[in-house]
């Protein structure tokens, strides 16, 4: 099977994703989108550089961002990982996004932040079964990928043969049952 549904998010994410680092991501979309809203659940994560913020994340992965000027893009984007959206949880109240500090790659700053813009909008969080590629995928960056929004469709898809869990199903449905305890 090949798709061409991806979901857009910080290069740093991306990567700590793809390590098994984390499973979740924090949504309220992008700029150009009134909320946020699952497109696909089965998607390639495209990395972005862009908006990437040091100060809003924890420190371990603070040092390895790389900083880019105002609608930089790359000339070719590396897809490294494939997720399934498995869950996507809507939080509205602080102590139970802070609850899951341990879990993602942003700090309290961050959380803050995220609450704060849209406050009429709950976050979601995307609990995300990831898979990596043997090899990366290069894909030639366009114009149809820019700009602030969540989703894009790849011209051309993806063939998801061949795809590795970056962690077992074993981990992965531990954290969601503890993650899942910690947002209701």
């Amino acid at each position: 099977m090949a798709i061409d549904s991806a979901l857009k998010e910080w290069a740093i994410a991306v990567d700590a994703l793809t390590a098994g680092e984390t499973i979740v991501l924090l949504r309220k979309g992008g700029i150009r989108e009134r909320k946020f809203q699952v497109q696909a659940d089965r998607v390639w994560l495209y990395p972005t550089y862009e908006h990437q913020k040091p100060d809003l994340l924890k420190a371990e992965y603070a040092k390895s961002v790389k900083t880019v000027e105002s609608r930089w893009h790359p000339t070719t984007v590396e897809i490294k990982s494939y997720a399934e959206i498995t869950d996507a949880l809507s939080i509205d109240r602080e102590d139970r996004v802070q609850a899951l500090l341990p879990y993602h790659v942003w700090n309290e700053r961050a959380i803050e932040e995220r609450l704060k813009w849209k406050p009429q909008q709950p976050l979601i969080v995307l609990l995300l079964r990831v898979y990596s590629l043997a090899r990366p995928h290069i894909v030639a960056y366009n114009d149809l990928y820019g700009g602030c929004k969540s989703w894009i469709s790849l011209i051309e898809p993806i063939s998801t043969a061949k795809l590795h869990p970056v962690i077992t199903d074993e981990n992965y449905d531990r954290l969601v049952r503890e993650i899942k305890s910690l947002v209701r």
